[in-house]
């Protein structure tokens, strides 16, 4: 696994490692921009996280609680998800359904079969 250490050092990153997705979301809809790429983000409850127009690529979300977060407009690709809970996730038309099954049950990066 390839974890981006810039990003450990990076505000809005370290606001979600903590936990504090309204203030990452206010920030983010400020315009503040942040590098989550290649990010662990392992068992957090990322639940309410704007997701829009972020790149999550490469990230490592292992049994991280994603519910309800709509990642459609995200990049994702590379991501593993092993474990995590996904109920009522809205994935990017990308993934397949088998991409996404064999990263939760599996742990594998998920790859992008349907390009738009």
């Amino acid at each position: 696994m390839v974890i981006n250490k810039r990003n450990y050092d990076d505000k809005m990153c370290r606001l979600l490692r903590e936990g504090k997705i309204a203030e990452f979301n206010a920030k983010k809809a400020s315009g503040e921009k942040s590098d989550l790429t290649n990010a662990d983000f392992r068992s957090l409850d990322l639940r309410g996280l704007d997701a829009s127009g972020l790149d999550f690529t490469g990230c490592y979300f292992r049994q991280s609680d994603l519910r309800g977060i709509d990642f459609s407009s995200s990049k994702l690709e590379g991501a593993s998800i092993h474990g995590a809970k996904i109920s009522g996730v809205y994935f990017p038309g990308e993934l397949s359904p088998e991409e996404i099954t064999l990263s939760v049950t599996n742990g594998t990066r998920m790859r992008y079969t349907n390009r738009k």
